[in-house]
């Protein structure tokens, strides 16, 4: 009597093909959890606020000659607001933009964690290097903005003449601080969007050489109009390392588009047009 043909077993493949209803469960999850974050990062501004961040985000003010901006009688430094609600929704306002920086590295995972599955598994193992990179060069335009806070204040303020002195209200000069450092932190992640762009083999290299002079003219147009305070420290801050990073990202395509023509031709598949398949593994 023949033995009954054995079943084969199904596979769940990890790579398989999600539906639009599972998209949306995972885009809702992904946001339900970095929403999370955000609300404890505006937990801890909320508290820091009073706390040592008030002060920090003023000190760019508070620098200034007692000449051009307003005191106290004593010498020290004051901010002043019209509206009975102006200072909770000043304080909620900084403690959402605060807890927005500090839960970036996390909420930035979410992000990644939900493009992952529409990637190849190597373009995958970047998750963590991205987020790394992407939360430092945030920081490190928040940084130069508020080193060169001071000296744009000084030139805006000073413009107005020496008779002149400067009684800023406290939600316009921080919303004006916000937004600097917002600002610079997102214009400096640029760069890293064109490294991503040259991983998945969108933006190539000889492109990206042919492109460089018009790259950098265009960094320091748009680091002239982007800027809040629109003098010349502000704009330079941004602009210099703004074109370094671009080098950088530059430099960084050739060598992996020089590493994937090397493997590509190991491989066999140099003389494959880009429109026509390659006969790569599946399981790699």
């Amino acid at each position: 009597m023949p033995s009954p043909p054995e079943k084969r077993k199904k596979t769940k493949s990890p790579e398989r093909s999600m539906t639009l209803i599972e998209h949306l469960r995972e885009l809702r999850s992904r946001i339900f959890k970095a929403l999370i974050f955000i609300v404890i990062g505006a937990a801890i501004g909320f508290w820091w606020y009073s706390h040592g961040l008030l002060q920090f985000l003023q000190n760019p003010y508070c620098d200034l000659p007692a000449s051009m901006r307003l005191t106290d009688g004593t010498g020290g430094c004051k901010l002043l607001f019209f509206n009975p609600t102006d200072g909770l929704v000043l304080r909620l306002k900084i403690s959402f933009m605060t807890g927005m920086v500090i839960s970036a590295p996390f909420w930035l995972y979410e992000l990644w964690a939900f493009v992952t599955p529409g990637l190849h598994k190597n373009e995958r193992r970047w998750a963590v290097s991205f987020v790394g990179v992407s939360s430092f060069l945030f920081a490190l335009g928040t940084a130069c903005a508020y080193l060169t806070l001071k000296a744009g204040l000084r030139v805006l303020v000073g413009l107005a003449g020496p008779d002149v002195t400067a009684a800023l209200s406290a939600p316009e000069y921080l919303n004006f601080v916000i937004i600097l450092l917002i600002v610079f932190g997102v214009s400096f992640e640029l760069p890293l969007l064109m490294v991503m762009l040259n991983l998945v083999g969108v933006l190539k290299y000889d492109l990206l050489k042919k492109s460089r002079r018009w790259l950098i003219f265009l960094t320091f147009v748009f680091a002239a109009v982007i800027t809040p305070s629109q003098d010349p420290f502000s704009m330079l801050a941004m602009a210099i390392p703004m074109a370094i990073l671009f080098e950088c990202a530059i430099q960084f395509a050739r060598v992996h588009d020089k590493r994937v023509a090397r493997r590509q031709m190991a491989q066999g598949f140099e003389d494959i047009p880009d429109d026509e398949p390659s006969p790569l593994n599946p399981e790699e």
